[in-house]
């Protein structure tokens, strides 16, 4: 006990370098912990993309490509799926919810989603959240777009704004939709999602600058409110995808099963879970940096500690003599500097992880928005206190270096006066 007053009452005397090589530590510590909990939570996210989607139709390919195609705007798929095949799926017994999706068309590099109402209704993202409105609400006729919270940004796009949408998925295109403008009626709020880089139309809209018999005239507003949706909806000879929701997963394995080997056509169903998995595993390397990083930035806090210490230790020698003089012998030295250094790192790891909760609480809200990742702010994980006490042993094992220095530190090598 007298050893560590002794030491707390030395780190006191020389705080201005114990605080620089606290805050180093508590650098370090915020960092690894960040990184860490951004490392889990990237995973985690990137797996809820798409959530509460049970599963995902299309051409067969690989399930990775219509992955891609169908919820990141990745590639395209060579074939779409009929909308007989599409009416007749989603008919059969235990089907909850579909979405059907249409890509193909872009604006200015941005990709057009021709979809029905449902979509608004169904799409999940992150922790099946579901998608929300900054600015005005769903299309209602069959020119309205409703954009993602990036495009309108990007673009510079308010309410009300007309736009032309291009045929083809590229950045140039050479065939502009302009005898079929579209209105502006809805801003989402940002997911950090490809929902925020695409803009929604009807998919009876798809149709229509294609060449379709739909008009954008309203001819049947005498119709009433059902003949209208079935309007937004339309009749297209194909869609790119579908998205299906099941009542119980029973029905998921059963239907996927029965589209797999669905005679009139070849078709593909994926469960979007399972896969976004297997590409997350494609993308392990990312993971490994990560955790390079980390280790990188504890060691050099580490190695910046030990420079300290050394440092500080050379200042030290007459204070260390003084205590030899009145009795203090070499092991009580070695003890000394190890609590110290092991004071110091303990007092880095407690102000790092309250900087971690911080960083973390303020951030969560930029992250999610802007980079997709849904922030967990919870209690110190087992592996994370695993961390800090990994930390902890090895502050300890640096501080031995000048401990063990300062053990065989003689009582005339600190009296003496050296020019």
């Amino acid at each position: 006990m007298i050893l560590a007053k002794l030491a707390y009452k030395s780190l006191l005397n020389r705080r201005a370098s114990v605080l620089l090589t606290l805050f180093t530590i508590a650098i370090s510590v915020m960092l690894l912990l960040s990184i860490e909990r951004v490392r889990i939570d990237a995973k985690s996210s990137f797996s809820n993309t798409i959530s509460g989607t049970d599963l995902i139709v299309g051409a067969r390919t690989g399930d990775i490509q219509l992955l891609l195609s169908s919820v990141f705007r990745v590639g395209h798929t060579n074939n779409g799926v009929s909308w007989k095949s599409y009416e007749y799926i989603t008919s059969q017994r235990g089907v909850k919810w579909s979405i059907p999706i249409s890509l193909g068309d872009s604006h200015k590099g941005q990709a057009v989603l021709g979809t029905t109402l449902d979509y608004f209704s169904h799409y999940r993202f992150a922790k099946k959240q579901n998608l929300t409105f900054n600015k005005g609400h769903p299309f209602a006729a069959i020119n309205e777009v409703v954009l993602g919270s990036e495009v309108a940004n990007k673009l510079g796009y308010k309410l009300n704004d007309s736009i032309v949408i291009s045929h083809g998925m590229g950045n140039t295109s050479f065939h502009h939709h302009d005898d079929n403008p579209f209105k502006v009626v809805g801003i989402l709020n940002p997911t950090g999602t490809p929902v925020d880089k695409t803009l929604h139309i009807p998919l009876a809209a798809i149709d229509l600058i294609h060449g379709g018999k739909a008009s954008l005239k309203h001819e049947h507003e005498h119709e009433h409110e059902h003949d209208e949706h079935n309007n937004l909806v339309g009749h297209p000879k194909q869609i790119t995808a579908f998205l299906m929701g099941f009542n119980s997963p029973l029905y998921t394995l059963q239907i996927r099963r029965n589209i797999n080997q669905y005679k009139p056509e070849a078709l593909l169903g994926i469960m979007p879970t399972v896969t976004l998995k297997e590409l997350w595993e494609m993308l392990a390397i990312v993971e490994k940096i990560l955790l390079l990083f980390s280790a990188v930035v504890v060691l050099i806090s580490l190695l910046g500690m030990l420079t300290t210490l050394l440092a500080n230790l050379s200042q030290r020698r007459r204070e260390l003599a003084i205590l030899r003089s009145v009795g203090a012998r070499p092991w009580h030295l070695f003890t000394l500097i190890s609590i110290e250094s092991l004071l110091t790192t303990l007092l880095g790891c407690l102000v790092g992880s309250v900087l971690y909760y911080l960083v973390i609480f303020s951030a969560g809200g930029y992250l999610q928005s802007h980079a997709g990742i849904s922030v967990n702010i919870t209690i110190l994980s087992y592996y994370e206190l695993g961390l800090i006490g990994v930390i902890m042993a090895a502050g300890f094992i640096i501080g031995l270096i000048p401990a063990t220095r300062a053990y065989f530190y003689s009582l005339s090598d600190g009296m003496s006066i050296k020019a």
